[in-house]
């Protein structure tokens, strides 16, 4: 790789590259397969906000068995998703059961106190979107972010969503991305007004670890909310005005490069 030509720490090489698989990779096609696709599957935009919140909460792990959970709250709540939160429907297809397991960690009575939570959020702010504009005065992703795992933490919800912003925070952060990126066949752009989406911080998964280090964008494996903020410092200067096409650019590259 050629260092001699750099724009800022990147080097010059290595931008263009990922600027290519960007490019090729934020399509349509990009559903498939994704957990983003859940939330194109209503229209009222408070329903796409709440499946996309309850979609990213639970993409951890094997995509074969969680996708059937999340397709598991859209069959139940028959499409009104928030109306499905928002009314204490839930409880009848989520018992507050901690006995059985509804996903890996997650217990049924796990899940159940998790939507409780986003019920009495829904109750005290009339939205979700509403919560975190009045929780993000400055416009910035990570103010949002602490402000959700402090809502959750503050509930004793643990797990779903992280206690703190010391963690990478990969799903919420996931989340943040879909919700403030407009113009994007993939993202919805429905908070572009009050986030910034220059702030918005790269969702750190093993995937995206592995690939920066190949490419030298990190030097560590480690994916603290610190490694994120480098990473998504470093797609700044490859993607000035929207660095989370870098998200897009290294599963590109990942799926391009086994």
């Amino acid at each position: 790789m050629n260092r001699n030509s750099l724009q800022g720490n990147v080097p010059a090489d290595t931008a263009a590259l990922l600027r290519e698989y960007a490019l090729r990779y934020e399509t349509a096609d990009f559903l498939n397969g994704d957990p983003s696709w859940f939330m194109h599957q209503v229209e009222p935009v408070a329903d796409r906000v709440m499946l996309a919140f309850l979609a990213s909460s639970l993409s951890y792990g094997n995509r074969t068995q969680f996708f059937p959970k999340i397709q598991y709250m859209l069959d139940s709540s028959h499409g009104n998703v928030e109306e499905w939160v928002r009314s204490g429907d839930f409880a009848r297809d989520i018992p507050d059961d901690s006995s059985r397991c509804y996903y890996r960690l997650y217990t049924f009575g796990k899940v159940h106190r998790f939507l409780a939570a986003i019920r009495q959020m829904l109750a005290d702010y009339g939205s979700l979107t509403e919560f975190v504009r009045q929780s993000t005065p400055d416009g910035r992703c990570l103010t949002a972010v602490s402000a959700l795992t402090s809502y959750f933490s503050s509930r004793g919800i643990e797990g779903i969503i992280p206690k703190n912003t010391q963690s990478s925070c990969k799903r919420v952060c996931m989340f943040m991305r879909w919700m403030v990126r407009g113009g994007s066949p993939v993202d919805l752009g429905v908070w572009e007004d009050f986030i910034d989406r220059r702030t918005l911080i790269m969702p750190m998964d093993t995937h995206v670890v592995q690939q920066s280090v190949r490419l030298g964008l990190l030097k560590s494996s480690s994916a603290s909310m610190s490694s994120a903020l480098r990473l998504t410092s470093a797609m700044s200067e490859v993607f000035p005005d929207d660095p989370l096409k870098g998200d897009f650019a290294l599963f590109g590259y990942g799926v391009s490069n086994k």
